[in-house]
């Protein structure tokens, strides 16, 4: 299943999203000023760190040859080398660590993301996989970071009088090619994200007022107003989903026409084993949600926490 490109009138940026479930969720694209403004983010983050690493280091090992007949400068060529090498490593982990190890994470998102409210998420509505995370932040650096370094050693090149020829213009090109793709198609997907099959979206603002609290939630009101039944779910039928499918349903209790309901409460009752009936969907997911939220939360009490239905 893939999730649906067709906008909302109210806002060109918002659409809807069809998860692999059947579940109908509305999101909001990301702005490209957001998007950017997360990317500066980050790069001075990794920055400061790798210079206040590379500090302390320096720190560190000057406290250690103070006192001692060792002289830095007269250190053997193999063992500069040996730490030069360290250092590329070092400096290559922190880059690619830093995006990969914090997308794929529950939030999705880099510090940046977090700061200016976005994240990514899979454009067909499944799990954010690993090998989609890792192919769009290798083609970032292709989009940006190579030809802009390569700009800059022109640069130093053509001020130093070496002759680049046509070098520059190309590395123009190739600079502006992708910074300008996000603005030639409507999702403002650049060329990583049409690749892994992502797109970065906004975080939705209705939170809960506390993890797993129970202000604000959707109460059972007992007997359905409709057929009068009272639903009961039994430890293994609430195990099969975990707190992003609560806030998901929470949400679309919210939010949902009673369409969207519908296809919620068949996909739940398909996946619990029950036979869906019809006329008293929203009465069957708030006894859903009432009961889920109350065994995670007791559950969290024993120190065990269930972030998704994949946990």
């Amino acid at each position: 299943m893939s999730a649906a490109a067709k906008p909302l009138v109210a806002d060109k940026r918002a659409r809807m999203l069809v998860t692999p479930e059947g579940i109908v969720l509305p999101i909001m694209l990301a702005s490209r000023g957001s998007r950017a403004g997360a990317l500066i983010l980050d790069v001075i983050i990794i920055f400061t760190s790798a210079i206040a690493f590379l500090l302390a280091l320096i720190w560190i090992a000057g406290g250690m040859l103070e006192g001692t007949a060792l002289d830095p400068s007269g250190a053997p060529q193999g063992a500069k080398e040996f730490l030069q090498i360290l250092l590329v490593l070092v400096l290559f982990c922190g880059w690619y660590g830093y995006f990969l190890v914090q997308e794929l994470g529950p939030r999705g998102a880099t510090l940046g993301k977090r700061i200016t409210g976005i994240r990514i998420a899979a454009r067909g509505g499944g799990r954010l996989t690993a090998e989609a995370v890792i192919a769009r932040n290798l083609l970032r650096d292709i989009e940006i970071f190579y030809p802009l370094i390569a700009l800059l050693v022109v640069l130093v090149q053509s001020q130093n009088g070496e002759d680049v020829g046509l070098l520059g213009w190309a590395m123009t090109g190739w600079f502006a090619l992708f910074l300008l793709f996000p603005f030639f198609n409507r999702d403002a997907l650049r060329a990583g994200d049409i690749i892994a099959g992502t797109w970065v979206v906004e975080r939705p603002r209705a939170k809960l007022p506390e993890v797993l609290s129970t202000q604000g939630a959707a109460a059972v009101r007992g007997a359905s107003e409709v057929t009068g039944a009272r639903y009961s779910f039994g430890e293994a039928e609430l195990a099969v989903y975990g707190e992003k499918e609560l806030q998901t349903l929470e949400r679309m209790l919210r939010d949902a026409e009673p369409a969207a309901l519908a296809t919620v409460h068949a996909t739940i009752c398909r996946k619990l084993g029950w036979e869906p009936g019809a006329g008293d969907e929203r009465a069957f997911l708030e006894a859903f949600y009432a009961q889920l939220r109350a065994k995670l939360e007791g559950d969290m009490r024993f120190g065990k926490r269930k972030a998704d239905k994949f946990s």
